[in-house]
C-alpha cells in the first residue's frame, strides 16, 4: 500500500487565517510520495508484491493525485474524502488513524509513506502509523532492498547513513534520494482513468477527524539584514564585540 498526498505549491502566507495562502495556487502530488509510488512500482516489476493500492485523504480533487499514481503503475486506489475547506485541519495524527483503519481492511505486508509534506512539513504520518500498528519502520529511506523476508533500509540521518533491518509487515517513509519517479506515460494516463477508485469517508471507518492541535499563528520569517564589510581582521573583532557574540 501506498499512501499519497496533495500538496500546496504556495509560498505566501495569509495572515488573516493563520496558514498558507491556497486560493488560485497549484495543487500536485506531495514529491516525496511520487518516490514512495515509483518505489511500490519497481517492487512489483520484481515480483516483490503483487499489487499496490494507493491511498489518499482530501477533497474530491484528490482524486487527481490518485490518478496520477494510478498512471505510474499503482492497481487501484482509495479515496478517503473530506469536506473541501477542512483539509487544512487534517492532522497527521488523524490521518494515521485512518490509513491504520484502511491497512485493517487492505492487509498489506509494506505501507510507504513520503517522509513528509512539502506543505506542512510535519514528518509525523509515517511514525504515528507505525506506532498505532506496532510496526516496525524504516523512516527517510533512500535505499530499501528485500533479502530473507526482512527489507534492508539505508536511511539518511543527520550524520550520514544508517543502515537497519525491518521484519515485515513494515511501514516505511522514502526520502528523495531512493529513486527517480518515472513520468506517466499518455497510454498508462488513459488506462488509469478505467482503473477503480473505492471511496469512503472517515467516518466510514470510525475515525474521529477533529483537530488536536490550533495553530494560533503562521508569519513569514523575518527579512534578513544585510552584513558589514570591514576591511581587516581587527575591525571584525572589534565589530563582533560591539554585539557581543565574543
Amino acid at each position: 500500500a501506498v499512501v499519497s498526498t496533495q500538496c500546496t505549491e504556495s509560498s505566501g502566507i495569509n495572515a488573516e487565517y493563520g496558514g498558507v495562502v491556497t486560493d488560485g495556487v497549484k495543487h500536485s502530488m506531495n514529491p516525496f510520495d511520487e518516490n514512495a509510488i515509483e518505489e511500490a512500482v519497481r517492487m512489483k516489476q520484481k515480483k516483490l508484491v503483487k499489487e499496490i493500492v494507493v491511498a489518499s485523504c482530501g477533497p474530491t480533487q484528490s482524486q487527481e493525485t490518485i490518478r496520477t499514481a494510478l498512471a505510474m503503475g499503482a492497481d487501484r486506489g482509495i479515496h478517503v474524502e473530506v469536506p473541501k475547506g477542512t483539509e487544512e485541519s487534517l492532522q497527521p495524527l488523524a490521518v494515521a488513524k485512518i490509513f491504520a483503519k484502511l491497512v485493517e481492511k487492505e492487509k498489506p505486508d509494506v505501507v510507504i509513506l513520503g517522509k513528509q509534506a512539502i506543505d506542512d512539513d510535519s514528518n509525523q504520518t509515517t511514525q504515528l502509523l507505525a506506532g498505532i500498528l506496532n510496526w516496525p519502520q524504516g523512516t527517510m529511506a533512500s535505499v530499501v532492498e528485500h533479502s530473507d523476508g526482512k527489507l534492508k533500509i539505508t536511511r539518511e540521518v543527520d550524520g550520514g547513513l544508517e543502515d537497519i533491518s525491518v521484519n515485515l509487515p513494515a511501514v516505511i517513509s522514502a526520502d528523495l534520494r531512493l529513486n527517480e519517479p518515472r513520468y506517466a506515460t499518455l497510454p498508462n494516463i488513459m488506462k488509469a482513468k478505467k482503473k477503480k477508485i473505492e471511496k469512503m469517508s472517515p467516518e466510514d471507518l470510525g475515525v474521529d477527524v477533529s483537530p488536536r492541535i490550533k495553530v494560533l499563528k503562521v508569519v513569514d520569517p523575518p527579512v534578513r539584514e544585510a552584513g558589514d564589510k570591514v576591511p581587516d581582521v581587527a575591525t571584525l573583532m572589534s565589530k563582533l564585540k560591539e554585539k557581543g557574540h565574543i
